[in-house]
Formats: C-alpha cells, sequence, structure tokens
C-alpha cells in the first residue's frame, strides 16, 4: 500500500501424478532424469510482448458496456513454436502506471505498438527464459483499463479472475481495448501462480478466496486478508480517511472522470464510526477462505505498521483449517519486499516454490520447514511447523506494584485497579521507555528478568475490563521485550533496509527491461526495547456485534483485543512487558474525547502463545519477583532452570 502521510499437507498434482505413472514405465535412470529444475533455455531476447483486454462481465463505470482490463503479457517464443504450453505467473496491481513497483517504483513502458517493453520487477526477466510466462494486469480503473477501482471489492477482485477464467479458456479476451477481434490463450496450459506486494497480494488473496479452478499457487506479500482491518482495528480508526483516497490516489485519470458513483458508495459504505457494514463483509477474504484452492507461500513483516501483523494470523489460520498448503517467511522489517531484505534466499525459494506448483517438479521445497523468521537482522531461523508444535496459550495477570501503574505480570490474578488517561501525543516507544517511571497515560505490567529464553509464536489477546470517565475511548495493548538488542530499523524511511548504489542482476536483459537492481543492506538500530506485539479497539465496540455505542461513564465493559500475529523469542536476562494505554500515536487516531480509563485488574489478562505454554513462562520467571511467591500455579510445578536451546527453532 502506499506510505500514508501519517505517521500441512501438500496437495497431489496432476503432473506429479503423471510423473510416477511414467517412473514405472521407464528405466530407474531414466526415472531419476526427471527434472528437478526450470534451466534458462528460452531467449528473453526473442520473448513474445503482447497485449489483450479481458472482459470482466462487469460495468463498474455504467457506461453500457462491461469493462475490459488491460493484460501485458511476456512468454517464451520457442515452446509455442514447439506445440508446447506453459504455466503463468501473474502480478495484477493498480500501480503500474500511478505509482510503480518496487524499491525503485519501476512502472510499465510500451513500445509504438502498445506491447510492453519494460515489465517491472524481476520475475520476467528470470522465470522467462526458465519457461513460464509473465503476466502484468492492471485491475480495472487504472493504466489502460476500463472501469472503476473499488479497494478490494468485486471490481478488483474480478479484474484478475477474469484473467485466470481466459487463461483458462472460459473468458473472453480481445486484441485491443474496443475493438471485437478475439485473443486466444492457446499457449498456456491454464496453471496460473499470483504474485506480489501489498494490494497486489491482497488481490491474489482475494481471487483465491473465489476458488478460482487453475489458480494453482498465491504469494502474497505483506498482503491484505480483511480490508476492514486495515481502516480499523475494533472500531478504532487506523487512518483519517477511509477507501476513497486509496481509489482516488491510483485510479486513471478518465477513471476518476467516470467513476464519482463508485467512490460516494464508498464513502457511504465505510463511515468513520468504524461499525462492520456490507462495504467490509465483501471485502473480507478470511471469511471465504474456505473457498481457496490456491497453495499459499505467505510473507510479511513482523514490524509492518502499514499492513499490520492483524492481517496474517486470521488468515494463516483460517487456511489451515481449510487444510491448505502453506508456507511462510516472517521478517523484521516494515512494509518490504523480500526480493530487498534477503534477495539470493528469495530468487532460489520462489523459484522452486513455482517450479513445484506451477510445473510439479519434484524439488524437494514440500519437505522443507515451512517458516523462515528472521530472528535478527539477517540471521534466519527455520520451524518445521508455525506456530511450532508445543505452542500453547498461557494466560498472564497484571497486578499491582509498589507505584501506581508500575505492576507486575504473572501467573497470579491480581486486584485492585490502575488509570490510565489519553494522551494522543504519546506512543508505544514513549510507554516502553518510561516502563518503570509512573505516568499517567500508561499502566505497565513487568515480569522479573528471565531466566532463560521464552518463546512467543503466534496471535495474542488481552481482555481488559475498563470504565472510561467519557462516552468515547480507545484503548492499545502492546506487549515488549525489554532489554537491548540490535534489530532492523523499521521506524526509517527505509524501513529496516538501505538502498546501495551498485547493482546485482536477476535474470535476462534487454535494452528497455534490465534485470539489475540495486543491492540493499539491513538498517539497524542499537534499542533498549523491542515492541513485540500490538493491538488497538474503540471501548464502544466491546459488545463485539461489529457495532459501537457511546458509553456510561463510570461502567465497566469488558473487551478482548486482539494483536497481530509474531514469532520473537525474550532472551534470558530480559523482561517481559504488558502496557494498556489509550491513543497509540500515529497508530491509531484519537478518540472525541480524553478519558480516563479505570481498569479492573482482577478481570484484566493476556493470552499469549508461547512455546511450551504455561510451564515454559512458569520455568523462565522462576526466581523472579512475579513468581517466587508460589512453588506452583495454575497447576504446573517449576522444575530447576537449566541451559536450554530456543524450543522449536533451527538455525539457517
Amino acid at each position: 500500500m502506499p506510505k500514508r502521510t501519517r505517521f500441512t499437507t501438500w496437495r497431489p498434482l496432476a503432473t506429479a501424478a503423471t510423473a510416477a505413472l511414467t517412473a514405472t514405465l521407464l528405466t530407474p535412470s531414466a526415472a531419476q532424469a526427471a527434472p528437478r529444475e526450470s534451466l534458462p533455455v528460452h531467449s528473453y531476447d526473442d520473448a513474445v510482448r503482447e497485449a489483450v483486454w479481458v472482459d470482466t462481465g462487469l460495468d463498474e463505470d455504467r457506461d453500457g458496456t462491461t469493462d475490459r482490463v488491460a493484460v501485458d503479457i511476456v512468454r517464451p517464443r520457442e515452446p509455442a513454436q514447439q506445440g508446447r504450453k506453459v504455466p503463468v505467473i501473474m502480478d495484477a496491481s493498480p500501480y503500474y502506471s500511478c505509482c510503480g513497483r518496487g524499491n525503485e517504483s519501476q512502472k510499465k513502458t510500451y513500445d509504438a505498438d502498445g506491447d510492453v517493453v519494460q515489465m517491472p520487477l524481476f520475475y520476467d526477466n528470470y522465470f522467462v527464459p526458465r519457461g513460464y510466462a509473465v503476466v502484468g494486469v492492471d485491475l480495472a480503473g487504472t493504466n489502460r483499463s476500463d472501469g472503476c477501482v473499488d479497494v478490494g471489492g468485486r471490481s478488483d477482485v474480478q479484474s484478475a479472475k477474469a484473467v485466470v477464467d481466459w487463461l483458462n479458456g472460459r473468458g473472453t479476451a480481445y486484441t485491443t481495448r474496443t475493438g471485437t477481434e478475439r485473443a486466444d490463450a492457446d499457449w498456456t496450459n491454464g496453471r496460473t501462480g499470483m504474485i506480489g506486494k501489498s494490494w497486489d497480494g491482497t488481490v491474489a488473496n482475494g481471487v483465491a478466496a473465489t476458488g478460482v479452478e487453475g489458480l494453482e499457487t498465491i504469494v502474497p506479500i505483506a498482503a491484505i486478508s480483511s480490508w476492514y482491518d486495515y481502516y480499523f482495528s475494533q472500531g478504532a480508526p487506523l487512518y483519517d480517511s477511509g477507501p476513497e483516497w486509496l481509489s482516488h490516489y491510483v485510479e486513471s485519470p478518465d477513471a476518476r472522470a467516470r467513476c464519482a458513483a463508485v467512490q460516494d458508495e464508498l464513502v457511504d459504505g465505510a463511515p468513520r464510526t468504524g461499525d462492520w457494514t456490507p462495504l467490509w463483509s465483501e471485502r473480507d477474504y478470511v471469511r471465504a477462505a474456505k473457498k481457496v484452492r490456491a497453495s499459499v507461500f505467505l510473507v510479511h513483516g513482523m514490524q509492518d505498521l502499514n499492513v499490520r501483523m492483524q492481517h496474517v494470523g486470521p488468515w494463516w489460520d483460517a487456511l489451515a483449517k481449510n487444510g491448505v498448503q502453506r508456507k511462510i517467511w516472517l521478517s523484521q522489517t516494515g512494509h518490504v519486499d523480500p526480493f530487498d531484505f534477503r534477495r539470493a534466499a528469495w530468487v532460489d525459494t520462489l523459484h522452486r516454490w513455482f517450479d513445484h506448483e506451477l510445473l510439479g517438479y519434484d524439488n524437494g521445497i514440500d519437505r522443507e520447514p515451512v517458516a523462515d523468521i528472521e530472528r535478527s537482522p539477517d540471521q534466519w531461523v527455520t520451524s518445521a511447523a508455525w506456530p511450532p508444535r508445543g505452542t500453547h496459550t498461557a494466560t498472564l495477570r497484571p497486578d499491582r506494584g509498589t507505584e501506581p501503574g508500575v505492576g507486575t505480570l504473572g501467573l497470579r490474578r491480581g486486584g485492585g485497579t490502575e488509570t490510565v488517561t489519553d494522551d494522543p501525543r504519546h506512543g508505544e516507544t514513549d510507554w516502553a521507555a518510561g516502563i518503570d517511571t509512573p505516568t499517567p497515560d500508561k499502566a505497565g505490567f513487568v515480569t522479573g528478568p528471565l531466566t532463560r529464553d521464552l518463546r512467543l509464536s503466534g496471535s495474542s489477546r488481552v481482555t481488559v475490563t475498563a470504565a472510561s470517565s467519557t462516552p468515547t475511548a480507545h484503548l492499545s495493548a502492546v506487549l515488549v521485550d525489554l532489554g537491548p538488542d540490535t534489530v532492523r530499523d523499521y521506524a526509517d524511511d527505509g524501513e529496516g533496509i538501505t538502498t546501495l548504489p551498485d547493482r546485482t542482476c536477476w535474470g535476462a536483459s534487454t535494452a528497455g527491461d534490465s534485470a539489475c537492481f540495486k543491492e540493499t543492506r539491513a538498517k539497524t538500530a542499537d534499542v533498549g526495547h523491542t515492541i513485540v506485539s500490538r493491538g488497538w479497539a474503540d471501548l464502544g465496540h466491546h459488545a463485539g456485534t461489529g457495532h459501537g455505542e457511546p458509553l456510561t461513564p463510570g461502567k465497566r465493559h469488558t473487551l478482548t483485543l486482539h494483536l497481530g500475529a509474531t514469532d520473537h523469542v525474550v532472551p534470558a536476562g530480559h523482561r517481559l512487558a504488558l502496557i494498556v494505554a489509550g491513543t497509540d500515536r500515529g497508530l491509531i487516531d484519537p478518540p472525541a474525547d480524553t478519558p480516563t480509563l479505570t481498569l479492573d485488574l482482577a478481570r484484566t489478562s493476556a493470552q499469549i502463545p508461547f512455546v511450551g505454554g504455561t510451564a515454559a513462562f512458569a520455568r523462565a520467571t522462576a526466581g523472579s519477583h512475579a513468581e517466587a511467591r508460589d512453588t506452583a500455579l495454575d497447576g504446573v510445578r517449576r522444575p530447576a532452570v537449566t541451559a536450554h536451546r530456543v524450543p522449536g527453532e533451527e538455525t539457517r
């Protein structure tokens, strides 16, 4: 998304079954010769470059004719000459003309005939010589396409789904935007993989959630899974504008002139109250996860404050429930593409993923760990499953300390109250830096120094019972690792990377489309604390119905905040903290009032997924001030402390 100005079980492949049958008919030496990797044997210079316009079947701009979306294609010439069909890698995007793609903001360029010269990113340079077609789709209302941008709705999704249908012989395309000459996709076998970062990856999620036949895999990078969660968090507004701002940002000039009605519908359907409306239901792909047939290779930055980690946990879990084949990379970056934080490993892994999913090659990627996690800058570990097996939720309780707002966090139920006065001038970094100092804008609850490493993996919840002094109030809940570390500087403009002048090349080049891109390196920062996870909510939405209500001052309400998924190890010697506060500056908008919140600690708790569950937390806090008072809590007896490695993790 554009940067705002404000602060498993593996699915059998038909090709694999065919390969197995063939192997029984061949000699052992012939069977062993089955390909495991696509090779760059096709000419990129001689690749076919063409454009077609696919009929979406919709008339979003209300001009009386169905909309056509522009589809630019780069494909190897040799397979077509030999009567062989190729799979497709597709990036459907609203950014090809307005804003560009990738770290260098590349845009599509065209020759005099209107055929694409530069396809942004490295996909065509690298994969076309290896026998793939690469397809760039202009979403409806953008670049050379008809229609209107509806920000994740049926027009966005149908823009790309119609292309998948056409690639599989179920749709209609034309050689020009307004002509009648048909275009056939007789050069492809229809097997399609969608990829893209941000809005592009979001469209991939949306198309997969239709269950369209022929979409074999998607690779969503920093992608949205529910558009409501991009604009609101349980009723609390994350931005001061709605989807109409994004629509206007990416639409082509002629689309803006004809799409006023769609703009009005976006405004009316997304009220700034934070209430759930039918507009959000249409744009909630998590609810439709049961339709997903495609495999999913998900990539996200754990410090992405644009498309936040709240988009990962629910989507990942819903896919798991549906038995979808999954793989995941989690980095320390913000809103950054893996090509710019782990380039060589990314190109290699993506190559093998597409070879397996679209060509059916048995290259072993299905037997590798499901998760790659960046534990510190450029240092990665793997997990066979994610969250790792043996991960269980522990319920932690805040309790009062010796000073107001400076409490403890442990397994024992607390008591009494704490008060927090909303101060929109401050946010999570201020609260964490002053964790041991009483301040009126936050309540902090902290373990003692851990005696062994403690790994969090998955999505946390914080249940808060609070009374507000005013009719409106927002809540923030933040988990913090208190201790020194060197991390990627996600708060920097590069969001964890620095772009260098030198270039490296990834595939073949032409005069108009270079395969060489600027190198990057990790941009790091030495910190005294690390924000592990965060979540926000409007207390007026405590009923969980999707509709808020004014608060009665002084009346207690209970609300559970859903924090973003994460995977983080709190090292021995560090402390784990829970902070409860009001407005998180730069991340949510403040309420209409300036409330003081009174927290009922006996009815407040945090449900945190630890590898090893409650027992792991008890062992890690044995001897700390929070747990020293009892020999066993919640039925957990704490054994003697011994050195151990982080469970469920392998260094890579």
